[in-house]
């Protein structure tokens, strides 16, 4: 054990019980994403559909999305502990339920939605990039830092489903070449507009095919 640990023992994100990073209670308890799910934007659905209510009629540069766990509170509790308050263990966590529920895309490489300055500053880390790492790890997939985000945007969060997607158009740019074939991660898809800005942005950097990979989603 390490003194840190004795000094300030490691408690759950979800129930604040000392042990672990996430006590095995919790990581029982969190909800999965149950099947059928919509085959574009991975919403669960009462029956399999190619296109669901929620991305039907847009414009998506993805080809899949698909999360892990469905962002209820237990979960949003969890993403504040890991990207708010400095639990980076939290990252390997996440990546173990990852790749039990999604497995291993048919990619050649992992990116991941780039950082806004001013959140890594004062973070001095980022989610997206620790999940995608520990997922390359696991799957054995090289992971690249191909796209950039352009400064002076609102965030997110808050804002309407139509104002998210004005907000983030144009959001990023590609600084790297990538295979044809890219796997993009992030935290949470929340309205996927996010993850669409940003697989635009792989495309115009030779991605023939995107696909969306994520801890959480929002379930509307």
């Amino acid at each position: 054990m390490e003194l840190l640990d004795l000094v300030l023992p490691r408690r759950c994100a979800a129930c604040g019980q000392v042990g672990s990073e996430l006590c095995a209670q919790c990581v029982r308890a969190l909800p999965r994403l149950p099947p059928p799910f919509c085959e574009r934007c991975g919403a669960p659905t009462a029956w399999p559909v190619r296109r669901c209510a929620e991305c039907s009629g847009r414009r998506l540069a993805f080809a899949t999305a698909r999360a892990a766990v469905i962002y209820d509170d237990r979960v949003r509790a969890v993403v504040r502990a890991w990207k708010e308050h400095g639990r980076r263990h939290l990252g390997a966590v996440a990546a173990e339920l990852v790749t039990a529920a999604v497995g291993r895309p048919n990619v050649l490489a992992l990116a991941f939605v780039p950082p806004d300055a001013d959140r890594l500053l004062r973070r001095g880390h980022h989610p997206a990039e620790r999940l995608a790492r520990e997922l390359g790890r696991r799957w054995r997939l090289p992971v690249v830092h191909a796209l950039a985000r352009e400064e002076g945007r609102a965030r997110q969060r808050g804002l309407s489903l139509a104002v998210r997607r004005r907000n983030v158009a144009g959001a990023f740019r590609p600084v790297l070449p990538v295979p044809p074939r890219v796997a993009l991660v992030d935290d949470v898809y929340t309205s996927g507009a996010t993850a669409a800005e940003a697989a635009s942005a792989l495309r115009k950097s030779g991605a023939r095919r995107v696909h969306v990979v994520t801890f959480a989603r929002a379930v509307r």
